[in-house]
Parts: C-alpha cells; sequence; structure tokens
C-alpha cells in the first residue's frame, strides 16, 4: 500500500495544478484552501510539512478543482474576511474586497472626527450585500445605528446573518429598497460601494467575478454612473444638513462623481487613494443650515 502524502507533498502538488491551470494566485490559494480544508494553520504548513494530514484529503481535492475553472477561494470556502471579521457569502451577495477597506479608513475617520464613538448617529449603507461595511463600522462605534438597504432580500438576510456573528444585529436595521427611495428618517452619514462597472465591460471581467458575483452589484449602466445619479438625485431627502456622503468608485470615475454629487448640493471634502494608488474612496458633505 503506498505511503499517503505529506503535507508539503501536497501543497507542491496543489500549487502546481492551480499554476497549470493559469490561476495567477495560485501558491496563495492553495494554502488558503489547504489551511481550511484540512485545518491547517499557517505554521503547520511548515513545521508539519513531512506528515500526512490528519483529516481526509479529498474534501480539498474537490476544492482544488473548482479553483481551477475559475470559482473565485473565497466562494469556494464560504466567507471572506474583511477588516476585523469574517463575512458569510451568498449568490445574492459581492464578494467584500480589499479596496471597499479603503472606504471603511474614510468613513471611519470622518465620522470619528463628526461624533466619536460615544456619540449616537444614524448611518445607511446603500446597496450593503454581505454587510461589510455595516458591520465594520458598527463594530467601530459602539453607539451608532444602521439602516441596511439592498434590492434583494437574499442579501439582507445574508447580511443580518453577519451581523450577529459580529455581536451588532441589534443595531442594524435591514430595509428592501432601491437605493434611497424608502429610507424616512434623516441620516447622519450615507456609505455605498454601488455598482459602478459600465454595462458593456462586464463580460469582459474576469470569469470569477462576472460569473460568481451578482450582476446587479457589478452594473452600472452605459457609463458605470447610474447609481451615483440615483444617490445623488435622493440625498437632498434624507441626508441632514452637515451629514456626510462616502462612496466607493471605479478607477478613473472620482471627477465625474464629483460633478453629480456638488450639482446635488454636496460639497467634495477629501478623497483616498486604494493600495494600486488609485482614487477610491470619496467624501462629501451636504452643508450645514
Amino acid at each position: 500500500m503506498p505511503e499517503a502524502p505529506t503535507i508539503g507533498e501536497l501543497l507542491a502538488e496543489a500549487r502546481a495544478e492551480l499554476a497549470a491551470a493559469g490561476i495567477d494566485s495560485a501558491a496563495a490559494d492553495a494554502r488558503i484552501l489547504m489551511m481550511d480544508s484540512l485545518g491547517l494553520t499557517s505554521t503547520d504548513l511548515h513545521l508539519r510539512s513531512g506528515q500526512p494530514p490528519s483529516r481526509p484529503v479529498e474534501p480539498f481535492r474537490q476544492r482544488l478543482l473548482r479553483r481551477m475553472v475559475g470559482e473565485p477561494v473565497y466562494r469556494i470556502l464560504g466567507y471572506r474576511p474583511f477588516y476585523a471579521h469574517e463575512f458569510t457569502l451568498s449568490a445574492d451577495t459581492l464578494e467584500p474586497r480589499p479596496d471597499t477597506e479603503t472606504l471603511v479608513d474614510l468613513a471611519i475617520e470622518a465620522l470619528s472626527g463628526r461624533f466619536g464613538r460615544e456619540t449616537p448617529f444614524l448611518f445607511a449603507d446603500i446597496g450593503t450585500g454581505t454587510g461589510a461595511i455595516a458591520v465594520s463600522l458598527l463594530s467601530e462605534f459602539p453607539f451608532a445605528e444602521c439602516i441596511a438597504v439592498d434590492i434583494a432580500q437574499g442579501a439582507l438576510d445574508t447580511a443580518m446573518e453577519n451581523a450577529r456573528h459580529a455581536g451588532v444585529s441589534a443595531r442594524i436595521r435591514p430595509l428592501v429598497s432601491n437605493y434611497l427611495r424608502s429610507i424616512a428618517e434623516p441620516l447622519d452619514a450615507i456609505v455605498s460601494n454601488p455598482p459602478y462597472i459600465p454595462s458593456d465591460e462586464i463580460d469582459g471581467l474576469d470569469v470569477g467575478v462576472r460569473c460568481h458575483d451578482p450582476r446587479r452589484a457589478l452594473d452600472g449602466g452605459a457609463d458605470g454612473l447610474d447609481a451615483y445619479r440615483a444617490l445623488a438625485a435622493g440625498a437632498a431627502d434624507v441626508l441632514r444638513q452637515g451629514g456626510d456622503m462616502l462612496l466607493e468608485v471605479g478607477a478613473g470615475q472620482g471627477d465625474d462623481v464629483r460633478c453629480l454629487m456638488q450639482r446635488a448640493g454636496l460639497a467634495f471634502v477629501s478623497s483616498r487613494a486604494d493600495l494600486g494608488g488609485h482614487e477610491r474612496a470619496l467624501l462629501f458633505r451636504r452643508a450645514a443650515g
């Protein structure tokens, strides 16, 4: 009977198979899938590399096959780390990505300056998806409350599950709405990572995005700006005077979004670039009365 392969041998084999399938992140993905599938830590991969795993390897091999045909690694796991928490994914939610942490960083900076950590305030997360933005901000501001808005009930169900796991569900209210239309109370801030990919560019996206993220969470209309128009149009009805609008934007969209928001009476305050150097998060403020 042949000896069982060691952890090191399995990892090397997985890296090679993913690389041969054209996966650019083969090494990282092999490690992530192996650790989750076989119950290993990164330390185990080094210290136990010469030992066979204690769990069956077939689930790991099945996950490798899924990754080889383009399914994103965190879709395979069913969750993704973001900021200080892990967020369950579903078919109704966009996979939260590191670029959006740039928006959360800017929001924390802006809201800390206005409210500190002990002042109650109300914000809305528009297009909440997994609830990654809402949960991350509620974790930073223990007296804040959030209206989590999404057009898909399934996304709101996922967001509330994630809020419960993070211990903030008592301060988050799910609302099925198309952008700001159904919000009936004044907000101190609006935060959103809306759809911003131009419609004719979606088919050219990586297979992991175009086939596994919901199209409605990607498609920003012909020029990628439809969601920003909707947010600009509704801001005056729900955003308090002196309130903040914080938005994630696609690369190169900053100037267009600034024009839309400024025409809606929102003054540009600041922006922040992502790790790739692209302007990614914008802060606007409604004038105080």
